[in-house]
């Protein structure tokens, strides 16, 4: 159950742990912190993305050391055996990396899902938000690293002659075939060879939830002969969209578990 629906945390919110994980693309000039503190779901905890990366790289959303999850998510006041739900008001679906960042550290994915719809379905139908400051305890929340769930720079070179395991970018088609160019700086244009490109917004419907079972079959089929596949590894810009495929595939193929280029082209692009 990757995915949770508006009326199910409604009737469940005070037994599970919410977690606002907004982040939106530069070039749009929001600021998801701001936002949370301007309304969120009532007994929500903000999320920061950019703050919870690595900050010993220069690439952006990387995975922190095992040690640095622990501290992250025990002053978020999160127990091991806590039931999570996380949700967004990101036109980048970004609350599927935090759900990532969650099951790669070790949380049962049992415990781990997502808002389907996140913050915009929430407030259109007229459930609570509040600006209230979320009371948190600290809790002691032990991690571990499952580490086979991302792949690095030299997998995914040995891997285009190799072809242990296919690779998903979730970039637009205009990126991937380079007919544009990416909005970091330091980046040239193109693809991974031999990867595939399944653009993350085609699973989503207009109101940002996600399509139904029958049509990410549909969708996942176009670009994969087996949709039972456990070897997929997803990418995008920065590792945030490919976190949406990785979600978008779970749905359907409920052996899967979630594995993406950590680095994605914002390292493998680098001119």
């Amino acid at each position: 159950m990757s995915l949770v629906e508006t009326d199910w945390l409604e009737k469940n919110i005070d037994s599970v742990k919410v977690i606002d994980c907004s982040w939106h693309m530069p070039q749009t000039k929001r600021n998801g912190l701001a936002e949370y503190k301007d309304q969120h779901i009532p007994n929500s905890i903000f999320f920061d993305l950019d703050a919870n990366s690595n900050k010993e790289t220069d690439l952006p959303h990387m995975l922190v050391s095992q040690i640095n999850w622990g501290q992250i998510v025990s002053k978020m006041g999160i127990n091991n055996k806590d039931e999570i739900v996380i949700y967004d008001n990101s036109d980048v679906i970004s609350s599927c990396r935090c759900w990532f960042n969650f099951i790669y550290f070790g949380h049962d994915p049992k415990l781990v899902h997502v808002l389907n719809g996140g913050l915009r379905k929430w407030i259109k139908e007229n459930r609570e938000v509040t600006s209230d400051v979320t009371n948190i305890v600290t809790s002691n929340y032990k991690s571990f690293e499952k580490k086979e769930l991302t792949k690095n720079k030299e997998q995914i070179d040995l891997n285009i002659d190799e072809q242990y395991f296919k690779v998903i970018d979730a970039r637009s088609k205009e990126r991937f075939e380079g007919k544009v160019a990416e909005p970091r700086k330091g980046l040239k244009s193109g693809k991974i060879k031999n990867s595939f490109c399944i653009p993350f917004n085609l699973c989503l419907s207009e109101n940002k939830t996600f399509k139904s079972k029958k049509d990410l079959k549909l969708i996942f089929e176009n670009c994969l002969k087996n949709i039972n596949e456990k070897n997929i590894v997803f990418s995008c810009g920065s590792g945030v969209t490919a976190c949406v495929l990785a979600l978008a595939y779970s749905l359907i193929n409920d052996k899967y578990h979630p594995c993406i280029y950590d680095g994605s082209w914002a390292e493998y692009g680098i001119i």
